[in-house]
């Protein structure tokens, strides 16, 4: 398996990833489709023998705000000062191979500002051992509640 710079061909089998890697918070192929025209530079996908096997979606996002789900952007800030890691999935059988720390390796080499997230599925622990730490915030807890009860947002400082 290896690493690449998605392609608008790629969306289909990036929905089909999402579905199976984030059931619990579906989005939509629109929302993919503009994440990619927005920010082609940090959009990858992981080649599996049939197809996509997991995909990397990061863009400029201010910090200590969390785009919301299954929405439409409309458009990046002009500020590249910090980014939001939208999604890394990987089918099930990409797991535990060192595919996900390639994928950030990636954007990680791109990317030299801090980086948000949000973790759930309880990966909080992959997260950190990437570099990113818990951030609280009372102004992020009413939109962390629709992640689900283990939702965590996170950042990595730069460098």
């Amino acid at each position: 398996m290896r690493w690449r710079a998605m392609e608008a061909e790629d969306l289909d089998g990036v929905v089909a990833v999402a579905r199976i890697a984030f059931p619990d918070h579906p989005e939509g192929r629109a929302c993919f489709a503009e994440r990619l025209a927005l920010a082609p530079d940090s959009c990858f996908v992981l080649d599996g023998a049939r197809g996509v096997a997991g995909y990397l979606i990061a863009y400029p996002w201010p910090q200590g705000a969390i785009p919301p789900l299954d929405t439409l952007l409309g458009a990046l800030p002009e500020s590249r000062a910090s980014w939001y890691l939208h999604d890394l999935a990987l089918l099930p059988e990409a797991r535990g191979g060192g595919n996900a720390r390639a994928g950030l390796a990636l954007l990680f080499a791109q990317v030299d500002a801090p980086i948000a997230l949000v973790s759930v599925n309880q990966s909080a622990g992959f997260w950190q051992a990437q570099g990113f730490v818990p951030r609280e915030s009372p102004e992020l807890r009413a939109k962390l509640a629709s992640y689900g009860p283990d939702a965590r947002y996170m950042i990595r400082p730069a460098g």
